[in-house]
Protein backbone atom coordinates (compact mmCIF):
# COMPACT_ATOMS: atom_id res chain seq x y z
CA UNK A 1 0.00 0.00 0.00
CA UNK A 2 1.37 3.27 -1.01
CA UNK A 3 2.26 5.85 1.99
CA UNK A 4 -0.46 8.48 2.18
CA UNK A 5 0.68 11.97 1.65
CA UNK A 6 0.52 14.57 4.34
CA UNK A 7 -3.09 16.38 4.10
CA UNK A 8 -3.12 20.67 3.61
CA UNK A 9 -5.22 22.88 2.43
CA UNK A 10 -4.06 22.81 -0.93
CA UNK A 11 -4.55 18.55 -1.35
CA UNK A 12 -6.87 17.83 1.30
CA UNK A 13 -10.18 17.53 -1.60
CA UNK A 14 -10.38 13.73 -2.82
CA UNK A 15 -11.97 12.49 -5.83
CA UNK A 16 -13.11 8.73 -6.14
CA UNK A 17 -11.68 7.49 -9.31
CA UNK A 18 -14.57 5.13 -10.14
CA UNK A 19 -16.99 7.79 -9.65
CA UNK A 20 -15.13 10.63 -11.16
CA UNK A 21 -13.38 9.25 -14.19
CA UNK A 22 -15.94 6.39 -14.56
CA UNK A 23 -19.73 6.98 -14.12
CA UNK A 24 -19.86 10.43 -14.64
CA UNK A 25 -18.13 10.05 -18.28
CA UNK A 26 -20.40 7.12 -18.94
CA UNK A 27 -23.60 8.69 -18.32
CA UNK A 28 -21.93 12.33 -19.96
CA UNK A 29 -21.62 10.13 -23.25
CA UNK A 30 -24.44 8.35 -22.53
CA UNK A 31 -26.79 11.68 -22.73
CA UNK A 32 -24.35 13.18 -25.79
CA UNK A 33 -25.86 9.70 -27.33
CA UNK A 34 -29.74 9.57 -26.25
CA UNK A 35 -29.58 13.52 -27.89
CA UNK A 36 -28.22 12.54 -30.88
CA UNK A 37 -30.63 9.18 -31.22
CA UNK A 38 -33.73 11.35 -30.40
CA UNK A 39 -32.46 14.31 -33.20
CA UNK A 40 -31.79 11.89 -35.85
CA UNK A 41 -34.78 9.38 -35.05
CA UNK A 42 -36.96 10.61 -33.05
CA UNK A 43 -39.60 9.12 -31.72
CA UNK A 44 -40.37 7.58 -28.26
CA UNK A 45 -37.82 5.10 -27.63
CA UNK A 46 -35.20 7.91 -28.10
CA UNK A 47 -37.29 9.86 -25.64
CA UNK A 48 -38.03 7.13 -23.32
CA UNK A 49 -33.95 6.52 -23.74
CA UNK A 50 -33.51 10.13 -22.67
CA UNK A 51 -35.95 10.35 -19.77
CA UNK A 52 -34.76 6.58 -18.62
CA UNK A 53 -30.84 8.33 -18.77
CA UNK A 54 -31.71 11.37 -17.06
CA UNK A 55 -33.71 9.69 -14.29
CA UNK A 56 -30.44 7.29 -13.88
CA UNK A 57 -28.43 10.76 -13.41
CA UNK A 58 -30.43 12.58 -10.98
CA UNK A 59 -30.63 8.80 -8.77
CA UNK A 60 -26.88 8.30 -8.98
CA UNK A 61 -26.23 11.46 -8.24
CA UNK A 62 -29.30 11.86 -5.09
CA UNK A 63 -27.29 8.29 -3.63
CA UNK A 64 -24.15 10.37 -3.83
CA UNK A 65 -25.29 13.22 -2.09
CA UNK A 66 -26.90 11.08 0.58
CA UNK A 67 -23.90 9.30 1.21
CA UNK A 68 -21.89 12.72 1.93
CA UNK A 69 -24.97 14.05 4.31
CA UNK A 70 -24.32 10.97 6.23
CA UNK A 71 -20.63 11.71 6.37
CA UNK A 72 -21.20 15.08 7.20
CA UNK A 73 -23.25 13.74 10.22
CA UNK A 74 -21.15 11.59 11.52
CA UNK A 75 -18.44 14.36 11.70
CA UNK A 76 -20.28 16.61 12.84
CA UNK A 77 -21.13 14.08 16.08
CA UNK A 78 -17.67 13.05 16.06
CA UNK A 79 -16.30 17.22 16.14
CA UNK A 80 -18.99 17.86 19.40
CA UNK A 81 -17.77 14.89 20.75
CA UNK A 82 -14.25 16.43 20.54
CA UNK A 83 -14.52 20.21 21.07
CA UNK A 84 -16.60 18.91 24.62
CA UNK A 85 -13.65 17.14 25.41
CA UNK A 86 -11.00 20.26 24.57
CA UNK A 87 -12.88 22.81 25.23
CA UNK A 88 -13.28 24.89 28.96
CA UNK A 89 -16.38 24.65 30.33
CA UNK A 90 -17.38 28.41 29.17
CA UNK A 91 -17.17 27.67 25.63
CA UNK A 92 -18.49 24.10 25.58
CA UNK A 93 -21.93 25.58 25.94
CA UNK A 94 -21.32 27.26 22.66
CA UNK A 95 -20.18 24.41 20.82
CA UNK A 96 -24.68 24.41 19.49
CA UNK A 97 -23.54 27.49 17.75
CA UNK A 98 -21.02 25.94 14.87
CA UNK A 99 -22.36 25.59 11.93
CA UNK A 100 -22.24 21.51 10.37
CA UNK A 101 -19.90 23.33 7.86
CA UNK A 102 -17.78 25.15 10.25
CA UNK A 103 -17.17 21.63 12.27
CA UNK A 104 -16.75 19.83 8.83
CA UNK A 105 -14.08 22.45 8.08
CA UNK A 106 -12.66 22.03 12.21
CA UNK A 107 -11.85 18.72 11.67
CA UNK A 108 -8.47 19.43 10.21
CA UNK A 109 -7.56 21.22 13.26
CA UNK A 110 -5.06 19.62 15.59
CA UNK A 111 -6.08 18.94 18.91
CA UNK A 112 -3.74 21.58 20.36
CA UNK A 113 -4.97 24.31 18.00
CA UNK A 114 -8.91 23.79 17.97
CA UNK A 115 -9.62 25.52 21.24
CA UNK A 116 -8.36 28.69 20.17
CA UNK A 117 -9.37 28.38 16.27
CA UNK A 118 -12.82 27.07 17.52
CA UNK A 119 -13.39 30.54 19.54
CA UNK A 120 -12.00 32.48 16.77
CA UNK A 121 -14.77 30.86 14.42
CA UNK A 122 -17.32 31.75 16.94
CA UNK A 123 -16.22 35.23 17.52
CA UNK A 124 -15.54 36.52 13.72
CA UNK A 125 -17.77 33.70 11.94
CA UNK A 126 -15.82 31.97 9.88
CA UNK A 127 -16.45 30.55 6.83
CA UNK A 128 -15.39 26.83 6.10
CA UNK A 129 -12.42 28.06 3.83
CA UNK A 130 -11.43 30.39 6.14
CA UNK A 131 -11.13 27.90 8.84
CA UNK A 132 -9.32 25.97 6.34
CA UNK A 133 -6.87 28.77 5.92
CA UNK A 134 -6.40 29.29 9.50
CA UNK A 135 -5.05 25.94 10.15
CA UNK A 136 -1.43 25.72 11.02
CA UNK A 137 -0.78 22.12 11.95
CA UNK A 138 -3.42 20.08 10.08
CA UNK A 139 -5.00 16.87 11.02
CA UNK A 140 -5.89 14.84 8.04
CA UNK A 141 -8.82 12.88 7.15
CA UNK A 142 -8.41 10.23 4.95
CA UNK A 143 -11.49 8.25 5.19
CA UNK A 144 -13.66 11.28 3.47
CA UNK A 145 -14.57 10.31 0.03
Amino acid sequence: MAEKVPQNLANHARLDPPFHFFVLPVFALSIVIALVLLAMHSGLHSAWLLIFLLAAIVAVFKIRFYALRVQDRMIRLEERLRLAILLDKPMRARITELSESQLVALRFASDAELPALAARTLSEKLSNREIKEAISQWRPDYWRV
